[in-house]
């Protein structure tokens, strides 16, 4: 349970211990206003924690539990720049191209109008097959999952529109690294990022010794369907992970679990060019600048609120044409910031510009505005919090 090291004071690292307190005191406020159960918030710079803070009191295996610093949160969707960076590594490595044809890769998946799609595609939700189905009984099943690719129809021409591909691409993506390493996707992922950025508290498929710590997740309103339907992510789909055997597993693209203090740290190397703070290199500066340069194009918009969606490979830019916030990057991270939200409001972002980096998570989901508005809030506060 080794943790990463914190600051003897947030100056030491350039922050301003003011603005920092502002931030935890906005995590408190929704726990002790009875917005949510417990939460956590941690902000990171030069390659140390300069705060980490543990709110409330979560149900785990059903009993209210307090929230301590070695509580461990589902991230969701947070996950898939964990795997997206496990990927950027193959590129580094000329173990894949950008145009490769999927199919090349993994020919099960060549059918059903999905022979061209590309790796770029893939990473970018333009690849067209964002609701192909893949039951939670068949996910650690290689066959099953093999035999689902096989299945899988096209949504849309690839290429052609963004739709979030919520768990589908990141299962091909997952394929992909255990084509070309020969290893399974969340060895690769413990040997290649985890263990040398020191993440001993993040999990992509928890072991059972460690099922004591998870808070469960919890609908807290009613949950309301977004316009066109829940597609795969269910309000079941959520619950789901609450049973220790979908942890297991690892889901590449959204079952990571872990602690914000994780998620703040992951992004230390990837703002300080590729190196954390003792000295162990991860991935090339230039890799890392070109992984997360933006490659979709303005006629990639958000289907439901039009702007476009400034996503690089698999994580998301916050740019600068006005819509950072509606983008999850709240309003002071500058435009080079990228990251990936989580379902349930759970937030993970860097900044190559100012070095901070901030992770985020709760246990409670609520509805799409009310989670909106504390992420602006924790994003907001976090990017300001320079000395």
């Amino acid at each position: 349970m080794a943790s990463p090291v914190t600051a003897t004071r947030p100056e030491d690292l350039g922050i301003d211990s003011g603005k920092l307190e502002a931030l935890f005191a906005r995590a408190k406020r929704d726990v002790d206003d009875g917005t949510l159960q417990g939460c956590q918030v941690a902000l990171a710079r030069h390659g140390q924690l300069a705060g980490f803070r543990s709110f409330g009191e979560v149900p785990i295996a059903g009993k209210m539990t307090p929230v301590t610093d070695e509580t461990l949160f589902v991230v969701f969707s947070s996950t898939k720049a964990f795997v997206a960076a496990a990927v950027w590594t193959l590129f580094e490595d000329d173990l894949l191209r950008l145009d490769e044809r999927v199919a090349d890769i993994i020919p099960e998946f060549g059918t059903n109008g999905k022979e061209n799609i590309t790796v770029e595609q893939t990473m970018l939700h333009i690849g067209g097959f964002p609701m192909a189905p893949f039951q939670a009984g068949d996910w650690d099943n290689h066959e099953r999952r093999l035999q689902r690719f096989s299945q899988w129809r096209l949504n849309f021409e690839p290429g052609t529109q963004f739709i979030y591909h919520a768990t589908s691409a990141h299962w091909v993506l997952a394929e992909i690294i255990e084509r070309r390493t020969g290893k399974d996707f969340r060895a690769f992922l413990r040997e290649r990022i985890l263990d040398p950025m020191g993440l001993d508290n993040f999990f992509i498929g928890l072991p059972a010794s460690e099922d004591y710590r998870v808070a469960d997740v919890v609908h807290l309103v009613p949950p309301t369907p977004p316009p066109g339907g829940w597609g795969e992510v269910t309000p079941e789909a959520i619950l789901g992970f609450n049973n220790p055997e979908v942890r297991r597993v690892g889901v590449p693209g959204g079952g990571g679990i872990g602690r914000a203090a994780d998620l703040a740290m992951f992004y230390q190397p990837l703002v300080n060019g590729g190196v954390t703070a003792d000295g162990t290199r991860i991935l090339k500066a230039e890799t890392i600048e070109w992984a997360t340069r933006v490659r979709t194009t303005n006629i990639h918009r958000d289907p439901i609120l039009g702007h476009p969606v400034n996503r690089a490979l698999a994580v998301c830019v916050a740019g600068d044409d006005g819509n950072a916030n509606v983008r999850g990057f709240g309003n002071t991270f500058s435009p080079r910031a990228f990251g990936h939200a989580g379902a349930g409001g759970q937030v993970a972002i860097g900044d190559p510009e100012t070095g901070i980096s901030v992770g985020y998570t709760t246990n409670g989901f609520l509805d799409d505005i009310a989670q909106g508005r504390r992420t602006t809030a924790i994003t907001s506060l976090a990017g300001q919090c320079l000395a």
